[in-house]
């Protein structure tokens, strides 16, 4: 006899939320904490910090797990503590007056898409400065009070942590993010179930996404996310890690964040006026939008109309190899179902991506097609914008690249999360009451020179004391994990002088940046930084893609000079690059140091966050540098090249930096 096999035993695991219970009169805390608006505000994160300074460190000064892990007995005592209830009703009162302006519908509202977004170290959805660009555009445009909404990606592991080796090899860390225990929320239905959509990936088969909303300020930031029980093995990692994977798997993600958050926009019911692709990873929302517009009667034509004249395109890439480029056969795979719907045939889609249409052996490239279907392309630097027009001529053929309509806008930086607390209340004090609605108001600046030379003096000497204290507390952290020899950290510290020229480097390590430039002559480069009367000490950090060996290799050199007897204690690599560590290297350096391949850089904000914290830049004059150098007030490598050899130039721009 046979019997039915019951699988009573096996246990059915779902998801679940469990969150911590504040008493009542603390609920305003929980309500702060779902707002990134208290990245950018410093009595908020105080008013955790001395809750719990300890604590709050060890939540790496994230809100919403702080609040979970505190003593509820404390929370208790707290809410019976007036003077505490005093100062988190002031900040919540900031808070909600903030909150609760209506957004201004006089100008065009805007739908932001972006792979990326740096808005918190709390939140790893960034890698580097596309995403510090995105995250400071949506804050900025909280602070402006424009009518806009973003779409990204929720990453379950997000980009990598760094660590090094004793002989200062990178090593790659992925720690898994609790989404429950991030300042984001479900989007929920009506039915109580969080909002899922469905995207079609080709003609047999569908993702689904889960939808999650980040509020940073006014600006809601909309996350899908692809680890949902419903998708298969291969498709739930869609989402795991932000660049990871193949091409097949980027492939996956832009069709998710292109096709993927124009479902999420109409699910919502959100329509706005302009579309805004930040860089050609999101291109894709133009397929989507030219279908919606098909289904809604028009033919293609018409539909390419209406969505050239509302897309915007920002482009971040230099160098044409910077851009996404696809085999017709993996492009195929996946969207070989959206000629139908659009009415035309397999080829001219394929020719909307390529600046040669018809040329079979060209592949289909994201940023040819943000081009052909958005009626406005940016650079992001004046310089920017004639290597694009550059860059980019092939599409236009017949005109010339400066008549293309390449043009740019620089990239800024959002002045509440980049200056120092130090900073904004020396401002405060001596400047117009609306200078942080009206921060482009020459006139209101001028007041800085009122101020006296000590206090600005004091003021930056501060920033330098609590980078080398951070420094220390970093390094011992670091280096114990690494079992760093104890000797050498000892030496490394004793010979560490708060008083010499601090220079720092930090940024993404690609070989383009030339990290490598300081270290030509390492001969001088000792006499220079041993020298008794004006000594000098360099901080570097960075990561390099996971993938780059050359970018690793430099990292690995890099660490291993500054172990050199000569050198210990003059130069000091910095594990994990992350919003933290950023915030405090641009404000506590003297000088912040950029030496790309010139027309490499497409803008680089790391220098303006700098100026805006008292540090002086030395840098060539590419990107954002080239427009905000003033003799007097930095220095600057020319922006012209002298030798066509890359070894020949490089040894004269080493010349050069030595010299200066």
């Amino acid at each position: 006899m046979e019997y039915s096999s019951y699988n009573v035993n096996t246990p059915q695991w779902r998801e679940i939320t469990v969150g911590s219970h504040l008493p009542a009169e603390l609920r305003k805390l929980a309500e702060i904490a779902h707002n990134l608006w208290w990245t950018w505000n410093d009595d908020a994160k105080k008013l955790y910090c001395d809750l719990d300074s300890e604590l709050w460190k060890e939540v790496e000064q994230n809100p919403v797990l702080f609040l979970e892990r505190i003593n509820y007995e404390k929370l208790v005592a707290l809410a019976h503590d007036e003077n505490f209830v005093y100062k988190m009703d002031a900040v919540y009162s900031a808070f909600k007056k903030y909150v609760d302006v209506e957004p201004d519908h006089q100008r065009p509202s805007i739908a932001y898409f972006s792979m990326e977004y740096g808005l918190d170290e709390v939140l790893k959805i960034y890698s580097g400065g596309l995403g510090m660009l995105a995250g400071d555009y949506l804050k900025e445009a909280s602070d402006s009070n424009v009518d806009l909404c973003a779409i990204g990606l929720l990453y379950r592991y997000g980009y990598f942590d760094q660590s090094l080796s004793m002989d200062g090899q990178q090593t790659v860390n992925y720690k898994a993010q609790n989404f429950g225990q991030l300042p984001i929320e479900k989007v929920m239905q009506p039915d109580g179930k969080q909002l899922v959509i469905h995207v079609p990936y080709a003609d047999s088969f569908v993702v689904h996404a889960n939808v999650w909303k980040a509020s940073v300020g006014r600006i809601p930031l909309y996350l899908l996310d692809t680890d949902n029980e419903l998708n298969s093995e291969f498709d739930r990692p869609i989402t795991h890690h932000l660049y990871g994977g193949d091409w097949e798997n980027r492939l996956k993600q832009e069709i998710l964040l292109g096709i993927g958050g124009m479902i999420t926009l109409r699910a919502l019911g959100i329509t706005k006026d302009v579309y805004h692709c930040n860089e050609g990873h999101a291109a894709l929302i133009n397929i989507q939008r030219l279908c919606d517009y098909i289904n809604g009667g028009l033919n293609f034509g018409q539909a390419m109309e209406l969505v050239r004249a509302s897309s915007l395109y920002t482009v971040h890439t230099p160098v044409p190899a910077g851009h996404d480029y696809f085999d017709e056969g993996l492009f195929n795979k996946y969207m070989k179902g959206y000629p139908g719907k659009l009415g035309i045939t397999w080829d001219n889609l394929m020719d909307l991506g390529r600046h040669n249409p018809g040329d079979k052996e060209e592949r289909f490239c994201m940023s040819v097609f943000a081009c052909k279907t958005c009626q406005e392309v940016n650079g992001v630097s004046k310089l920017h914008k004639s290597v694009s027009q550059q860059m980019f001529a092939p599409i236009w053929k017949g005109y010339f690249p400066e008549e293309n309509h390449v043009g740019y806008v620089t990239n800024g930086v959002h002045l509440p999360t980049w200056c120092a607390a130090e900073w904004k209340k020396l401002f405060k004090d001596n400047f117009d009451e609306n200078f942080f609605c009206d921060q482009s108001n020459q006139k209101i600046w001028e007041a800085v020179y009122g101020i006296p030379d000590e206090e600005i003096w004091n003021t930056r000497l501060k920033q330098k004391a609590k980078l080398l204290d951070y420094i220390k507390s970093k390094c011992s952290k670091d280096w114990l994990r690494s079992q760093i020899d104890p000797a050498l950290s000892v030496s490394i510290f004793e010979r560490f002088n708060p008083d010499a020229l601090l220079i720092g480097f930090g940024r993404r390590f690609a070989t383009y940046k030339r990290a490598h430039l300081l270290f030509t002559d390492i001969v001088r480069l000792a006499r220079i930084v041993n020298n008794p009367k004006y000594p000098v000490q360099f901080i570097f950090a960075g990561k390099a893609h996971p993938n780059d060996g050359a970018g690793q290799g430099l990292i690995k050199q890099i660490v291993e000079i500054s172990r050199r007897p000569e050198f210990l204690g003059k130069i000091i690599f910095l594990e994990n690059y992350d919003m933290d560590l950023a915030r405090h290297l641009i404000s506590g350096v003297d000088i912040w140091m950029n030496t790309p391949t010139r027309l490499a850089e497409a803008s680089g904000t790391s220098g303006e966050k700098a100026l805006m914290n008292g540090v002086l830049n030395f840098s060539v004059l590419d990107g954002w540098w080239y427009e905000g150098y003033r003799k007097d007030a930095g220095w600057a490598l020319t922006d012209k090249r002298t030798y066509q050899n890359e070894q020949y130039q490089n040894q004269l721009d080493a010349e050069a930096i030595y010299y200066l």
